[in-house]
C-alpha cells in the first residue's frame, strides 16, 4: 500500500509548512499506515491565523447575499461528493459507510440552517422609545475562531461548527483529530470550489503545541471544541484566561432507562444500535441500560440475541454492522475495562474481547459486549469506555434510575422507553440531562435546535449549532439613535435621562 502525505490548507491552497514533525495514519480496519501527516509548528500556525485574521476582516463586511450564495454553492458541493467523504471516513475511521453517509446528511442539515443567515441575523427596532429616540439591535461576527474537533465524526462536527461560524462572518480555522484528517481536506477544497476567499475556512494539523497556540493567539478570538471532558476543561480555563469565548463539548455515559410497559423488542433492537453502533464510539452512544423491576430478565435475552447477530466487518462491505475501532490503544483500553468489570463480579452475557475478523487479523476489533449486574463502583459504569460496550444497571422503580442518572457526573443524552406518558413526562421534567429521548435511543436535536448537556458534558455556556450557535459566533449591538430637528432645542440634562 502506498502510504500518501497529507498537508495542511492554509489561505486557500495546500501547504506542507514548516513543521518537520510527522504522525501515522491508520485504517483501523487492518492496521496498516495509510498515511504520513505533516504536524504544523507555531510559524505555520502563526501564518494561519494572520491569513484568518485579513480574511475575517474582510469578509465580516461582506453583504449577506453573498455570504448565502457561497453556502448554497457549499451545499450543493458536500451533497455531490457524498460517496468521496464516506470513503475517506470509513478508511480512518473504521465505520460502516452507511454510517458515514449518514453522518454527512446531519452535517448537510447544519449547512441548509446556516443557509437562513439573514433570517438568523435581523435585530430588533424600537420606534420612539423616547421622545426622538429609537433603539436597535445587530449582531456582529467576533472575528476568528478555531474548531478542535474529535476523530469520530471527521465531516458532521466540522460541520456543526464552520457553516455557522463562516455565515455569521468568521473566519474558521479547523484543527482536526491527527486520526482522521483527510475528509478535512476535502471540505477545504469544496468551500474554495464554492466561492470562500482564501484565509475563511483554513486546515491545520497539528499536537498539543498547536492546541496551546490557538488557545494563547491574541489574534483568536473564540473556541469551538467537542471532545473528552478533562480537554473540555483545560480548554476552557486556558481560553478564557486569554480572553476568548468558549464552547467545549466534553464526554458522556448516556443512560436508557427500559420500564416494564416499554414494548422490549423495540427498546432492545434500539439498544443494541445505539451501543454497537460506529463500535459505540459517538458521545451520544447508549452504554448503560437502566433495566426496571421485571423488565430486566428479559431484556437482558433480547439484547443479548440482537448483540450476537452483529455482522462485525470492514465497514466497507456492504452488509457490515459495525466496524473497529479506532486504535490499538482504544482497544486495549476497552478490554481492559471489560476485564475489570468480570472480575468484580459483573455477569458476561456476550464477550467481544477474543473478535478476530478474518482477513484482518491486524485491524483493532472489539466485538459487541453485553455486561449484566454492574454497580456503580466498577470502572465499567464509571468510565467513558467509547466502545461497543452496553452494561446493564438493574433497579426497583422509575424514582431509582432517575436518582443513578442525577449522581452521573455527565449530563449528555439519556432516554426512556415506556408506553407511558405519565412516565415519560415525569422522566423529562426530572433527569439533569441536555438532551433526551423518548422511546428514541439517540437524541440529537435537528439543526434548528441546539446539540449540548450539562454539567461535566458542557463547558461554556453555549451549545452547538442551531440558534446557540448564532448566538455564540456572534457579539450583540444596540444603538440608542437620536436625530434632532436643527431647531429643536437639544433637550440636554444633567439628569440621568428617562423619558
Amino acid at each position: 500500500m502506498t502510504v500518501t502525505s497529507i498537508s495542511h490548507f492554509i489561505s486557500g491552497t495546500e501547504a506542507a509548512g514548516t513543521g518537520t514533525d510527522t504522525k501515522a495514519v491508520y485504517n483501523p480496519a487492518t492496521g496498516a499506515v495509510t498515511a504520513e501527516l505533516r504536524l504544523a509548528n507555531r510559524a505555520d500556525l502563526d501564518a494561519t491565523v494572520a491569513a484568518a485574521r485579513a480574511a475575517a476582516d474582510s469578509w465580516g463586511d461582506i453583504s449577506l447575499a453573498k455570504r448565502t450564495a457561497v453556502l448554497f454553492k457549499f451545499r450543493e458541493l458536500v451533497a455531490s461528493h457524498v460517496e468521496e467523504l464516506a470513503q475517506l471516513i470509513t478508511a480512518e475511521h473504521g465505520k460502516v459507510l452507511s454510517d458515514a453517509k449518514g453522518e454527512i446528511g446531519r452535517g448537510l442539515e447544519v449547512i441548509e440552517f446556516a443557509c437562513g443567515i439573514p433570517q438568523l441575523l435581523k435585530g430588533d427596532y424600537s420606534d420612539q422609545v423616547s421622545t426622538g429616540i429609537d433603539v436597535f439591535s445587530f449582531r456582529e461576527p467576533v472575528g476568528v475562531v478555531a474548531g478542535i474537533t474529535p476523530f469520530n465524526f471527521p465531516v458532521m462536527v466540522p460541520l456543526w461548527m464552520a457553516p455557522m461560524a463562516i455565515a455569521t462572518g468568521n473566519a474558521f480555522i479547523l484543527k482536526p483529530s491527527h486520526r482522521v484528517p483527510s475528509a478535512s481536506m476535502l471540505l477545504a477544497k469544496l468551500w474554495k470550489q464554492a466561492g470562500l476567499p482564501d484565509g475563511v475556512f483554513q486546515v491545520l494539523h497539528g499536537d498539543r503545541e498547536v492546541v496551546s497556540g490557538l488557545l494563547t493567539h491574541p489574534d483568536v478570538d473564540a473556541i469551538s471544541f467537542v471532545g473528552s471532558t478533562p480537554v473540555a476543561k483545560h480548554i476552557l480555563e486556558v481560553a478564557t484566561a486569554h480572553g476568548k469565548r468558549v464552547q467545549a463539548l466534553g464526554g458522556a455515559k448516556n443512560h436508557a432507562i427500559v420500564m416494564p410497559d416499554a414494548d422490549l423488542d423495540n427498546a432492545a433492537d434500539h439498544l443494541a444500535a445505539a451501543a454497537f453502533g460506529s463500535a459505540g464510539q459517538r458521545c451520544m452512544a447508549i452504554s448503560v441500560a437502566v433495566a426496571v423491576g421485571d423488565a430486566a430478565d428479559l431484556l437482558v435475552k433480547k439484547v443479548q440475541e440482537r448483540a450476537l447477530d452483529v455482522k462485525v466487518k470492514n465497514g466497507t462491505e456492504p452488509d457490515a454492522d459495525m466496524g473497529p475501532v479506532i486504535s490499538s490503544d482504544s482497544r486495549g483500553f476497552i478490554v481492559k475495562t471489560i476485564t475489570e468489570a468480570e472480575a468484580a463480579g459483573a455477569a458476561m452475557v456476550v464477550d467481544g474481547r477474543d473478535l478476530v475478523v478474518p482477513g484482518h487479523e491486524d485491524g483493532f476489533w472489539v466485538g459487541p459486549t453485553v455486561i449484566d449486574h454492574v454497580k456503580t463502583e466498577m470502572s465499567a459504569y464509571t468510565e467513558e469506555i467509547f466502545g461497543p460496550v452496553l452494561v446493564v444497571v438493574r433497579v426497583e422503580d422509575l424514582e431509582e434510575g432517575i436518582k443513578l442518572i442525577n449522581a452521573n457526573p455527565y449530563g449528555n443524552g439519556t432516554a426512556i422507553f415506556t408506553s407511558s406518558g405519565a412516565n415519560a413526562r415525569k422522566f423529562q421534567r426530572s433527569v439533569d440531562v441536555g438532551m433526551i429521548g423518548i422511546n428514541v435511543p439517540l437524541p440529537v436535536p435537528v439543526a434548528y435546535y441546539s446539540f449540548g448537556g450539562w454539567k461535566a458534558s458542557l463547558f461554556g455556556d453555549k451549545h452547538i449549532y442551531g440558534p446557540e450557535g448564532v448566538s455564540f459566533y456572534t457579539r450583540g449591538k444596540v444603538v440608542t439613535s437620536r436625530w434632532p430637528e436643527a431647531n429643536h432645542a437639544s433637550g440636554a440634562s444633567y439628569n440621568f435621562p428617562s423619558n
